[in-house]
């Protein structure tokens, strides 16, 4: 036995984010902030809003192959594969934040048009007659005024009357229809105008992808 000397040497590794900052994390970031632009564009203009989204999603696929061939196959999640994935499922959710908007607008359109349009055409018809009075045997009889020697119709249910009225239950719990704003069913819930939904989305998505950010640089570079 002896006395002997042992070096101890510590090998610090630091990978260089050059690199990979450039080619893979600010066009991430660009591209889901690209993808917010749609949230100002208008609702009715479906081939803008669509066009940005599709092409935002697949900018987003083309990046994330890019980034994983450029780094060896492990068999364990990466922090750059951990912030790809991220950044497409917030360019993923502002397509499908479009979608919903979409759908919610298009359900809340009258489901009697059919019945209003056919109405409206014998109301036209009527008054190009001149009657004074007219009796229909088809449906509820309408209140009739006489004026100027033609006919107008004064409907005391201008607007549809939609299947969600008060003390009856909507088709979602979000519903669409103004009469369900007011009604009795909705005491104690929240209610979300989803036709705003562009407005609540303009501010969520840039805080909660801020959010994300601040936890992954801090959690990645310092902890």
């Amino acid at each position: 036995l002896g006395d002997y000397v042992v070096m101890t040497v510590y090998f610090n590794l630091s990978r260089r984010m050059g690199y990979f900052t450039i080619q893979t994390y600010i066009p991430c970031i660009l591209t889901v902030v690209l993808s917010w632009v749609s949230f100002w564009i208008k609702k009715d203009a479906t081939p803008a809003r669509t066009a940005l989204g599709i092409t935002t999603v697949l900018t987003m696929t083309t990046l994330s192959t890019i980034a994983r061939k450029s780094l060896p196959r492990v068999s364990y999640v990466t922090a750059m594969d951990l912030f790809v994935t991220v950044c497409f499922l917030f360019v993923f959710a502002a397509l499908m934040e479009y979608a919903t908007l979409n759908y919610y607008t298009s359900c809340r359109k009258p489901r009697c048009t059919k019945k209003k349009k056919s109405k409206k055409k014998l109301r036209i018809f009527l008054t190009h007659l001149s009657l004074n009075y007219s009796v229909l045997n088809v449906g509820p009889p309408p209140t009739v005024i006489t004026l100027n020697n033609s006919l107008y119709w004064q409907e005391f249910e201008e607007a549809c009357v939609y299947e969600c009225l008060d003390g009856k239950d909507c088709q979602s719990f979000f519903c669409c229809y103004e009469e369900c704003k007011s009604g009795s069913w909705r005491k104690g819930r929240i209610h979300i105008d989803l036709l705003e939904l562009d407005s609540y989305s303009r501010v969520f998505f840039p805080t909660s992808f801020l959010l994300f950010n601040l936890v992954y640089w801090v959690g990645y570079l310092y902890l």
